[in-house]
């Protein structure tokens, strides 16, 4: 039977342990994952924004040109400002190259980050890892100028490798530090840094592109990494692995912390379960959840504006503010509905279990319902930009759902969990312009286009269809503190097999559950 979080100790006495006042370590510790997450999503998305102030759009001859559908009268259309061409000449094929590097060197370390944050901690992966994202940002204008495409690629692509720690390095010390009532909302805070770093990356990028300094587009670079290397310092200096380690915490916050979430003052974690966990239902469910979301948020991120510029003949860029409204939306609304969903939870009026699949549904559904709206909206361009932002902003449900749910399962594991979830997720979400792309293949009618977002809903909704049934807000009995002692034993044996085989004793010591 699986072990629930929410029966550690009781009502009464969660509330009598759990300490007042709005400064509180694990408080601030969340305050600093949020601007750690804005911070990698800004290097994350910068590029794209700068890209256009790069290239030489005039000078580029690869004979490919914009395709429009002229099913949708081009009348009374926003003027699109002429941009003005950059220093490099590449090709279309080169831009996806450079827009694509970063992604390769953040997917491939998602997992060795995750198993060695359990190992050793997550705290300085996290930190120096975005130090390193961070200081390379400075060396973005001259790989671009003495190394060219490829130079500025494999920039990019250090840039990838030290941002892949953030997610599961993010979940670990999110583990360690937030009880399981504070969870939907301190982690939907954390990862709403991901829609805020969006929105002030959009526009200032913008900015900066067309008024920074040394020719406009390297200070998107300058800015952004120094900002990123002031919090990384800070990270490092002021945040600590998890309560046992900080100097300067109260006692009484120690103790709520570490007996919510291990059912002592001391934490324990044993070697990772692997055989258990491949074996573990609600883990598939969370896996097929989180690669079902990176799917569809890709097609909603990177297809609806090239579905407004192809076929409604309409150019989000034209505006900072419409273009970064869907993630407003979503980042408001992620904020809002984890209070919901905690409320939920401490109130006892709904499970972890339920409250997870409440919430992961309106994030999963939402979107998918949205994508079918949106193919039979036709050329009403007011309507598609209002089904985009509800459809993205419905997402941000998913922060309170699947997105925080291995730290239901698995406390002590939820790392590891996150890093291989999100690195699979992350593989994909690559797959969404990949098959936009070759559905539309220079056809892009709405009747195409209909089919990229059929797609995406299905896979939206199948996702969150399988979390429902097989998704679990209790934790499982492969993390349940009160059996590793039967771990060591099986451990023990397998190390003892060729000769005597020592049984190590149970421990009369028990913890709560």
């Amino acid at each position: 039977m699986a072990v629930s979080t929410e029966h550690i100790f009781s009502s009464e006495e969660k509330d009598l342990d759990k300490p007042s006042g709005c400064f509180q370590k694990r408080f601030f510790v969340t305050f600093m994952l949020f601007l750690g997450m804005a911070n990698a999503y800004v290097m994350r998305t910068n590029m794209s924004v700068a890209i256009v102030a790069m290239v030489n759009h005039t000078a580029i001859t690869d004979g490919h040109d914009d395709v429009f559908d002229d099913e949708c009268p081009n009348s009374n259309l926003t003027e699109v400002e002429e941009s003005q061409d950059g220093e490099f000449v590449w090709s279309s094929a080169q831009q996806g190259y450079i827009l694509s590097a970063f992604f390769y060197g953040y997917v491939i370390t998602q997992i060795p980050f995750g198993m060695l944050a359990k190992r050793y901690g997550a705290l300085r992966f996290l930190g120096y890892g975005m130090l390193i994202n961070s200081v390379f940002a400075f060396f973005v204008p001259i790989a671009a100028r003495r190394g060219g495409a490829w130079g500025l690629s494999a920039i990019r692509f250090i840039q990838g490798l030290g941002e892949g720690p953030i997610v599961p390095c993010t979940h670990a010390l999110l583990a360690k530090w937030i009880p399981p009532n504070e969870r939907s909302r301190m982690g939907a805070a954390v990862y709403a840094g991901a829609q805020f770093g969006t929105i002030i990356s959009m526009p200032l990028s913008g900015l900066l592109a067309e008024y920074g300094f040394d020719g406009g587009w390297p200070s998107i670079f300058y800015v952004f990494g120094a900002v990123g290397t002031i919090w990384s310092v800070a990270f490092i200096i002021w945040v600590y692995e998890d309560p046992c380690s900080h100097p300067t915490i109260g006692e009484r916050e120690k103790k709520y912390i570490n007996n919510s979430l291990w059912g002592t003052n001391e934490m324990k974690i044993p070697p990772i379960p692997f055989r258990t966990i491949a074996k573990s239902l609600p883990f598939y469910a969370i896996l097929l959840a989180h690669m079902g979301h990176n799917y569809g948020y890709e097609t909603l991120m990177t297809e609806l504006p090239t579905y407004m510029k192809q076929v409604l003949r309409f150019s989000l860029k034209s505006n900072g503010l419409l273009s970064s409204l869907p993630y407003l939306a979503m980042w408001l609304f992620s904020l809002f509905i984890s209070v919901v969903a905690d409320w939920m939870i401490t109130s006892e009026r709904f499970s972890h279990t339920s409250t997870r699949k409440i919430m992961n549904s309106i994030g999963q559904y939402g979107p998918g319902i949205a994508l079918i709206a949106a193919s039979y909206t036709g050329c009403d361009r007011v309507l598609t930009l209002a089904i985009l932002t509800v459809g993205v902003g419905l997402n941000g449900g998913i922060y309170s759902g699947f997105k925080i749910n291995h730290l239901d399962i698995t406390p002590r594991f939820a790392g590891v969990l996150m890093a291989i979830t999100n690195c699979s997720a992350n593989l994909a979400g690559l797959l969404a312009p990949i098959a936009a792309g070759n559905l539309i293949d220079n056809q892009p009618t709405i009747a195409q286009w209909s089919k990229v977002f059929f797609i995406a809903a299905a896979v939206y909704i199948i996702c969150g269809t399988i979390f429902n049934f097989f998704g679990s807000g209790k934790r499982q009995p492969w993390d349940n503190p009160e059996n590793d002692h039967i771990n060591d034993n099986h451990e023990a044996q397998r190390h003892n097999s060729s000769g005597p085989v020592t049984i190590v004793p149970a421990s009369p010591k028990k913890t709560k559950q």
